[in-house]
């Protein structure tokens, strides 16, 4: 089964291009609470998103299911949640939890008026995640490589796909029929883990969803609308032909695989000591 590809946009423009090419979700991100501190000195792009790009968003979909992600558990989090629903999200993801109290909060505030997805990134997640999987009312899970790998201290955002801490998750998820996705992936041949490497651990691991990241293609600065199509319909079509190429591999491929990106993971690690 295909996965479930999201990419993050605000605009009306790109996310028709996005859905037009075969992407399954446009991922509106309002995270801003305590994110740069998090994230200073990383190569990485806060978002500049609205509560009003949701409305907006929502709008010009036709086929394509809105994901937004909210902020962390706070003061505000009620009224934020009520006008991200209003504004026609599907789905709400909760990021940066480290309590099933955050995570029971979210669920009861959204009440079932959409779909509930937790961003598991956080190393204290990690350790209690048997309790928070415990709440009901969790519809989907995403583990989140970027913030979860600086939690641990890590260099590179894939060291927790080699260490075994995804399989571990995984597992977990599998065992409460919870739908799973992590981490994100850029064009195929492209990346310092290359994304057929990554994509093939998605099927080992029976994941349903990614997030095509920003190298993917970037459309943070000016862009030409035709050649932004032209990239997103080759990327997505060599991302579903790629995955169909899978379905016909055995179980020693995919250990093989798995085995390349735990070296892969350890060469990029040792260079950036």
């Amino acid at each position: 089964m295909a996965m479930k590809l999201m990419y993050i946009t605000n605009r009306a423009d790109i996310a028709g291009i996005a859905e037009d090419s075969g992407v399954d979700r446009i991922f509106v991100d309002l995270e801003i609470v305590g994110k740069n501190e998090r994230q200073k000195n990383m190569d990485t792009v806060i978002s500049k998103h609205r509560i009003e790009d949701v409305a907006a968003i929502a709008k010009c979909l036709k086929s394509a299911e809105l994901l937004t992600r909210i902020n962390p558990i706070h003061a505000g989090s009620g009224e934020e949640i009520a006008q991200i629903i209003s504004g026609g999200a599907d789905i709400l993801m909760l990021p940066y939890f480290k309590t099933a109290g955050e995570v029971d909060c979210f669920i009861n505030t959204v009440n079932g008026k959409a779909r509930t997805c937790l961003l598991c990134e956080t190393p204290e997640a990690v350790d209690r995640i048997d309790e928070i999987l415990s709440v009901d009312g969790i519809d989907e899970i995403y583990i989140g490589l970027n913030d979860l790998h600086l939690g641990y201290g890590m260099k590179f955002m894939f060291q927790p796909l080699a260490d075994g801490t995804v399989d571990a998750l995984c597992q977990k998820f599998r065992q409460k029929n919870i739908p799973y996705g992590f981490g994100g992936i850029a064009r195929l041949g492209q990346g310092a883990l290359p994304a057929e490497h990554v994509i093939a651990e998605h099927y080992r691991l029976g994941s349903g969803m990614v997030i095509l990241s920003r190298s993917f293609v970037n459309t943070c600065c000016d862009y030409d609308y035709d050649e932004t199509k032209r990239i997103f319909l080759e990327g997505v079509k060599e991302i579903r032909d790629f995955e169909q190429s899978l379905t016909g591999m055995d179980t020693a491929f995919f250990q093989e695989n798995h085995q390349t990106v735990i070296n892969k993971v350890e060469e990029i690690v040792a260079g950036a000591l």
